[in-house]
């Protein structure tokens, strides 16, 4: 299948460009490894007000956006049905907004974030992009809708976990969005 290669291909170029277009601070290597020193010695948390828990939100946080962004491109140019492409332009403009937000957080305390979904994300956008009119339509809801629910176990954890409350700040936010997705995903599943 031609169509498979060109769509990794695509979904890779569409997240980089996303991330080149705003281009978030990397970390520098002798703040990397003064940063793991003061992991170590600290437990978990970090010197900037950081945890774990918080750092891996906001990458995850950011790689689920790339990945809703991207996918909602995907079915604006794959899916005629009203519904899906309707929910797929509400997914661009609203995660195109919380990753505004992740990206400046991750800047803030120089975390440096991935260019692209994670690989996991990437081929579950190749295998519905495999599949053609309602067939793609119900697999990309689906999809979406076991995005959001991984989503809001993110959002969860953040909130009982998390040690800074900028980030905290940005679950909080996020949350209420996502679980709007999901009963737009669900409802339009149902309508099926």
């Amino acid at each position: 299948m031609r169509l498979l290669p060109r769509l990794a291909v695509a979904v890779v170029a569409g997240a980089a460009a996303l991330a080149v277009a705003t281009p978030v601070q990397a970390a520098r290597p002798a703040q990397a490894v003064a940063a793991a020193t003061a992991a170590v010695s600290a437990g978990h948390h970090q010197d900037d007000g950081l945890c774990r828990q918080d750092r891996r939100f906001l990458v995850r946080a950011h790689q689920g956006n790339l990945a809703e962004i991207v996918g909602g491109r995907l079915a604006l140019a794959r899916s005629d049905n009203t519904e899906v492409r309707t929910i797929a332009r509400m997914l661009i403009a609203d995660h195109r907004r919380l990753d505004a937000d992740v990206r400046r957080v991750a800047q803030q305390y120089d975390v440096a974030l991935p260019l692209t979904p994670s690989a996991r994300q990437i081929r579950e956008l190749a295998a519905v992009a495999r599949k053609s009119d309602a067939r793609f339509d119900r697999a990309w809801l689906r999809l979406q809708e076991v995005s959001h629910v991984r989503t809001l176990a993110l959002i969860r954890a953040e909130l009982h976990r998390g040690c800074s409350a900028d980030v905290r700040a940005l679950a909080r936010t996020a949350a209420p969005v996502v679980r709007h997705h999901l009963a737009m995903v669900r409802e339009a599943l149902h309508h099926d």
